[in-house]
């Protein structure tokens, strides 16, 4: 009998409790409810999402040719052309035919074409590229007609939990349209480009992706979607995509006829804030950008920015770590000033910074071409702008190591982007021309001493 009346109890239990259910939940009451969609979005935005196609020439090389030997008694046969091709999206955000990008989709390209929603076909040039957001505009060539584009989105309003829709090439298939929500917002711990700040999003996006749109439920973009994190190589739920305010940066820049994106420079160091920082400093948690270092002269230094000072909201807007920090201050306008707070001392205090560029004179940027161990190596004098770029020391001095050639002495000795040469067998390295002299001197032992990640390296080559 106590059985029966536990069961009894249990299904009264499940009746009374059926009723509180169901009372959050309703029977579509009309045929239009049961017609809701999103096509009237998609069939808005779809016009100005466009396929991206790149192609470049590559030589296959032959390793026999690393063989001096084979050389020498077969000559260097011409190498076999290849054509590699690459696919991705794009959005129009001007009607001119101006069309936003990843800069990976048409790195290193030779033909860029697109391919809008209705299967025509323009060719492309690349107006800018910039590898810092790994964002590239392009510019329709001979354009005659005006073209459907999006509009822009504040990406600072988006709220974790918005209804997003992707839009974009996947695999080659054609234009697709996924959907989701907004999972996070300021990622910072991704590692695709400089500027980590991303919208994290579970609408599926897949390779072929990249570069089209994440749009909200206004038909506004979003978001430029660029990357997933992935163990199969297809959609798992976790892509990301560039906010759409660092986009609207990157395409002023292109509309104002650069070629490189102008941004804000801060001329300081910062650093994240560790348990053990927040513990020495008092703080009850762990977040703010920590400054590490202040360049003479820099907009840091006129606005009273102090070594140890922790930088925790720029114009009302909370930081929690330096990646946040360089991402506000990045898509700030220039010619204007940002609000500032720093604690400091214990107190919060406000320092207004001018929006200015980092001065960029004097790179001397050069090839070294000599037998080397530097042959093959772009290095320039470092400037402001540069050291930002490179995320040096603000300040610091030197030549620099910029970009290196796949097959160059240089690259083979390992040598990296970003290393700083301080002295070649005992002689000072200042600028680019005292390098060049160094690389050319003839010497069966190279004693070379640089910088690299802020720790001095002395290496001894063999010539």
């Amino acid at each position: 009998m106590t059985l029966i009346r536990l069961a009894a109890v249990l299904l009264l239990s499940a009746a009374a409790a059926t009723p509180a259910l169901a009372q959050d939940r309703r029977v579509p009451s009309s045929l239009a409810e049961l017609k809701l969609s999103y096509a009237p979005i998609v069939q808005r935005v779809q016009p100005a999402v466009v396929n991206v196609y790149a192609a470049k020439t590559v030589q296959n090389r032959n390793p026999l040719l690393d063989d001096p030997i084979f050389r020498r008694f077969f000559g260097v046969p011409g190498q076999p052309e290849q054509m590699q091709r690459s696919l991705g999206s794009g959005v129009m955000v001007d009607p001119s035919g101006l069309v936003v990008t990843n800069n990976h989709v048409i790195e290193g390209a030779d033909q860029v074409k697109i391919s809008l929603a209705d299967k025509r076909e323009f060719e492309a040039e690349i107006v800018l590229k910039d590898s810092r957001t790994d964002l590239a505009v392009l510019r329709v060539k001979d354009a005659k007609e005006k073209f459907a584009t999006l509009d822009f989105a504040n990406s600072d309003e988006l709220l974790v939990g918005d209804v997003v829709l992707a839009i974009g090439n996947p695999f080659g298939v054609g234009q697709t349209v996924t959907h989701g929500i907004i999972s996070a917002l300021a990622r910072t711990q991704v590692g695709i480009t400089d500027y980590q700040f991303f919208i994290q999003t579970d609408a599926a996006i897949n390779p072929g992706n990249s570069g089209g749109a994440l749009v909200d439920m206004t038909g506004r973009l979003a978001g430029i979607n660029t990357a997933i994190f992935s163990r199969s190589g297809g959609s798992q739920g976790i892509g990301f995509a560039i906010p759409a305010n660092m986009v609207r940066v990157v395409v002023a820049s292109a509309k104002s006829g650069g070629k490189a994106v102008k941004r804000p420079w801060l001329g300081a160091r910062l650093q994240a804030v560790t348990p053990e920082i927040a513990e020495t400093l008092g703080l009850r948690l762990p977040t703010g950008a920590l400054v590490a270092n202040v360049a003479p002269n820099s907009p840091a230094a006129h606005a009273g920015l102090k070594l140890s000072d922790l930088i925790v909201a720029i114009d009302g807007q909370s930081i929690e770590d330096p990646n946040a920090f360089d991402y506000r201050f990045a898509t700030r306008p220039l010619g204007g000033t940002a609000q500032i707070d720093v604690q400091r001392g214990g107190k919060t205090i406000r320092l207004t910074v001018p929006l200015e560029t980092a001065p960029d004179t004097g790179r001397d940027e050069i090839v070294l071409t000599a037998r080397s161990p530097f042959q093959g190596a772009k290095v320039a004098n470092i400037s402001p702008a540069l050291a930002d770029e490179l995320h040096l020391d603000a300040g610091v001095e030197g030549v620099v190591v910029t970009d290196l050639s796949d097959d160059g002495t240089a690259a083979n000795v390992g040598f990296q982007k970003g290393d700083i040469i301080l002295a070649v067998n005992n002689q000072k390295i200042a600028r680019t021309s005292d390098l060049d002299k160094a690389s050319k001197a003839a010497s069966r032992i190279w004693r070379i001493t640089l910088v690299r990640a802020g720790q001095q390296i002395n290496v001894t080559l063999g010539g």
